[in-house]
């Protein structure tokens, strides 16, 4: 990694990890569509390993408001859709793997702007872990389905359900990518180099999470997803 690129992208790193220590989404939506740009071949297993420690940290600062009910049938449908993700990543050309990141984000930026409000129930959860698996898997970016299962829901538990739910997943996702050959030790490697940053992002978040409006805060991350997806796409 470059010296220029690696200053791009921990200032990418240090921004998605204070977003989305504020308002539970956004690491993915922010930092795919650069690293895509600047290189293609850290997705998705460099985001994947970046996104471990920070839902560590993020259920574990906010443990208590977890929703558990949730999260046991998210996890459920997130595990078992993880090798749709891997299908999908394998049978896409490299070339076109910025476009597909590129149109996953817009998608979901644009139906987490346009969903109206609904209370959650049991099939709501298992769609929102089969659509995570399936889109985190293969381009990285997983959020949005999961935020607008809990939209609504009292920001420390959206933060925190939400970390919890990744954190199970991205484990499964990244073994099952290692073992099938996508990714390599260059992509943790490159992930490594990175952490300061994301540690950064979380120390500063955790210093203001408590008094920020997060919707608004959601709303941005949203439309700056959009404005960058459509970058990757034209690129």
């Amino acid at each position: 990694m470059s010296i220029t690129a690696l200053v791009i992208l921990s200032v990418t790193v240090i921004a998605a990890g204070f977003v989305q220590g504020l308002s539970g989404i956004g690491f993915a939506l922010i930092f795919a569509p650069i690293a895509g740009l600047i290189n293609p071949g850290m997705l998705p297993v460099t985001l994947l390993v970046l996104m471990l420690p920070l839902n560590a940290f993020v259920t574990w600062r906010e443990r208590s408001a977890v929703d558990w009910h949730g999260f046991r049938w998210i996890a459920v449908a997130r595990v078992a859709s993880t090798p749709l993700g891997l299908f999908v990543l394998t049978v896409v050309p490299k070339g076109r793997l910025g476009l597909l990141i590129g149109a996953a984000t817009v998608l979901a930026a644009v139906v987490s702007l346009i969903t109206p409000d609904f209370h959650p129930s049991r099939g709501a959860f298992l769609g929102a872990g089969v659509a995570t698996g399936l889109c985190e898997t293969a381009t990285g970016v997983g959020g949005p389905p999961l935020a607008l299962v809990y939209q609504h829901a009292p920001a420390p538990q959206l933060r925190s359900t939400v970390a919890a739910s990744f954190f199970l997943g991205e484990l499964v996702s990244v073994g099952l990518l290692l073992v099938r050959g996508v990714g390599s030790a260059r992509s943790v490697l490159d992930a490594a180099w990175l952490i300061p940053a994301l540690v950064i992002g979380l120390l500063l978040s955790s210093r203001v999470h408590h008094r920020i409006d997060s919707k608004r805060l959601r709303l941005l991350v949203l439309t700056f997803a959009l404005v960058s997806g459509v970058v990757l796409m034209l690129s």
